[in-house]
């Protein structure tokens, strides 16, 4: 099944008094490029931790971010003494500078709003050795799980929308056959007034001679051909193929290369008008494969 590289899992797990989350996100990128953001995760296991990412994800701009949050219900705030006592000094300065003894209880009730007066233990927890590294690998194994599922979810979607797309410029392909004819005989026509400009006589034959070279010249067919196998090809690898994304963008600059040269042999207005039709579905296709996996 096709994956998009943008996604995102989460998961938690209890490890000691604390509930840990893992999230990981990814988008899409060349190669794998891999972050691990955490203060939780011990140093010497952040080397595994990015294996165990990279070998389950592949490719993709892919960042990890824990956050800790304590369940022991009596574990609360405490004031920074230190703060508390400067920001006292402070409106003891302000009180004896406008003439007015200081209230200390209303003095408190101010501090006590103020940035920075309270310490939150939970931010020193978050530095604690961490007890069973097995649960918190369980949670980071979880979490890539989801964010597989959620590529999947999206990947779909990027396939289905590919392959209509495939399928718009093989129709297209068909549509421009429908003036083919009428195309051959503008040529035609287009050719012989040229000639009849400079020379009231004209050899019939050398005529014929240069009408089929420039028509054999301006024939479309081999594009048409090399198009739609090229279509076929990229249907193929995209229903096929596990990690087909590198591959699809190169079979769609083949199918550039095809399209850009049936626009600068059509010669015609209408075929011109399909043909920057399927260009617009190509850029459209070439865009959603780099965010193929």
């Amino acid at each position: 099944m096709v994956q998009s590289m943008t996604g995102y899992g989460k998961s938690e797990c209890v490890n000691g008094n604390n509930k840990i989350t893992i999230e990981i996100r990814s988008v899409n990128g060349k190669n794998s490029d891999v972050s691990v953001k955490s203060q939780i995760i011990p140093r010497e296991k952040e080397i595994e931790v990015k294996q165990m990412l990279t070998s389950a994800l592949q490719r993709g701009n892919i960042d990890l971010y824990t956050s800790i949050e304590t369940l022991t219900e009596n574990i609360g705030r405490t004031i920074n003494k230190e703060t508390f006592g400067l920001y006292l000094k402070q409106l003891k300065e302000i009180a004896t500078e406008s003439g007015n003894d200081l209230d200390f209880g209303k003095a408190t009730e101010i501090i006590m709003r103020l940035p920075d007066v309270f310490e939150n233990q939970k931010k020193e927890r978050e530095e604690e050795n961490i007890e069973d590294w097995a649960s918190i690998k369980g949670a980071i194994e979880h979490a890539i799980e989801m964010l597989t599922e959620f590529r999947k979810t999206e990947g779909k979607r990027l396939e289905e929308d590919m392959v209509s797309r495939v399928n718009l410029i093989l129709s297209y392909i068909e549509e421009i056959e429908k003036f083919e004819k009428e195309r051959s005989v503008m040529i035609k026509e287009r050719l012989k007034s040229k000639l009849e400009e400079f020379s009231s006589d004209v050899d019939m034959n050398r005529l014929e001679q240069e009408l089929i070279y420039y028509i054999e010249k301006l024939d479309i067919t081999e594009e048409k051909v090399r198009l739609r196998q090229h279509c076929s090809y990229f249907l193929d690898t995209l229903a096929q193929e596990e990690y087909p994304g590198k591959k699809l963008g190169f079979i769609g600059q083949e199918m550039g290369r095809e399209i850009n040269t049936l626009g600068s042999k059509a010669s015609h207005a209408k075929i011109q008008m399909w043909v920057v039709k399927m260009k617009d579905e190509l850029e459209k296709i070439k865009e959603q494969s780099l965010n193929i996996l």
